[in-house]
């Protein structure tokens, strides 16, 4: 008897039947003239961790104000669970948001800093006291509920702050570069618990950052920002592995690109040839690219592996000179010098320990890659 064929879960993204649970529409924001955020629209699911990723002064900031109610759009319509409450002030919107300093009050108790919004809402005390314990418990903080805020560290303060933003059970809640403060260390270790506390409570999170390993790590999907537009949004591993533009290549991790003629364009595959790289570049999957048209071939450090000989296929393979290498722990990065005079990234693991390593400085290397691992940037 035949198995019946696995049914494949959509994600409420891949959905068109799905309903949004935010939904912004045509949102732009002037300032004197400025155009902050330029023509936004974006839907973001219920449960979804979504992140709004860019530079600084891209308009990530401003967008997320004014899903809190803190800005007013200049034009467009905001939705939240299907309401509009674009010209809604802040405190009539089922939303909270949790500031990069925190502002946890210097006077407040850490429990009296998580009661307080409940308590602006005229709750009573009984059920204060019950929503202050449940939160404290959720961010692995109830033992320090008579601690003033400079009592505590910057983790401890984060999750204080975090606390107070979840209780008030907000349908929607922002994050704005909550985790900036934090050293690496313990910011890599928040990451995680952030996800797990914001999958227990499936609140709708988006986050405000400007660190890209930040947003990688933490979300369903991330949103690439600049000059007010948004350039791409996908999960981490679509807007990592197939950036639609060269802007996105170049701002999450490192790429080489190569510059280069398209000289067969077929279903399968592009074939491009380029004098910078050496070699003609064979990229599997297409791009709309006709005939003769300059394009760039972008193919990340790690997917690119390093020989001493010549490997066995002559499409995708150069060679170069080793000008540096960048030891990293886990890993080393080879800057490798090609004929054109172009430098190529190689990251390599750090398998052997150094002394053992079999390339080092001013050697001749072979570069190669699978034709699957590029990928050819049109725009």
């Amino acid at each position: 008897m035949a198995q019946k064929p696995k049914r494949v879960e959509l994600q409420p993204w891949q959905d068109p039947k799905a309903k949004p649970y935010i939904h912004l529409e045509g949102v732009s924001k002037e300032f004197n003239g400025t155009i902050a955020v330029d023509s936004v629209t974006l839907s973001i699911f219920q449960g979804e961790f979504f992140s709004l990723l860019g530079p600084s002064g891209c308009g990530k900031t401003t967008l997320l104000r004014m899903l809190a109610g803190f800005e007013m759009p200049s034009r467009g319509k905001i939705y939240i669970d299907g309401v509009d409450v674009t010209r809604r002030p802040a405190y009539d919107r089922p939303v909270n948001m949790m500031f990069q300093s925190y502002a946890l009050f210097p006077h407040m108790t850490v429990e009296q800093n998580v009661a307080f919004g409940l308590k602006q809402e005229r709750i009573s005390k009984a059920e204060i006291k019950d929503r202050v314990r449940e939160g404290l418990k959720l961010v692995q903080m109830e033992r320090y509920e008579t601690r003033r805020p400079h009592q505590l560290s910057g983790g401890q303060r984060q999750r204080v702050a975090l606390a107070r933003s979840l209780v008030k059970r907000p349908k929607l809640l922002l994050l704005d570069e909550p985790l900036a403060a934090l050293d690496k260390r313990l910011r890599e270790q928040t990451q995680f618990e952030l996800v797990s506390i914001q999958e227990e409570v499936g609140i709708t999170f988006i986050l405000v950052t400007h660190d890209q390993e930040e947003a990688m790590t933490m979300s369903t999907r991330l949103g690439i920002m600049d000059h007010g537009r948004l350039r791409q949004i996908g999960t981490p591993n679509e807007i990592y592995e197939y950036p639609n533009s060269e802007y996105v290549a170049d701002f999450i991790g490192s790429i080489n690109k190569f510059e280069g003629r398209v000289i067969e364009n077929e279903a399968d595959h592009i074939l491009v040839e380029s004098e910078e790289a050496g070699c003609e570049l064979y990229v599997s999957h297409s791009s709309e690219a006709p005939q003769g048209a300059q394009v760039k071939v972008a193919i990340r450090p790690e997917k690119v592996m390093i020989a001493t000989s010549p490997p066995d296929q002559k499409r995708n393979s150069t060679k170069g000179i080793v000008r540096d290498i960048g030891y990293l722990g886990d890993v080393s990065i080879y800057h490798v010098e090609l004929e054109s005079g172009k430098i190529v990234l190689a990251t390599q693991p750090n398998l052997v320990r150094l002394a053992e390593r079999l390339v080092s400085w001013d050697e001749e290397v072979y570069l190669f890659w699978r034709a699957e691992n590029s990928i050819v940037l049109t725009a």
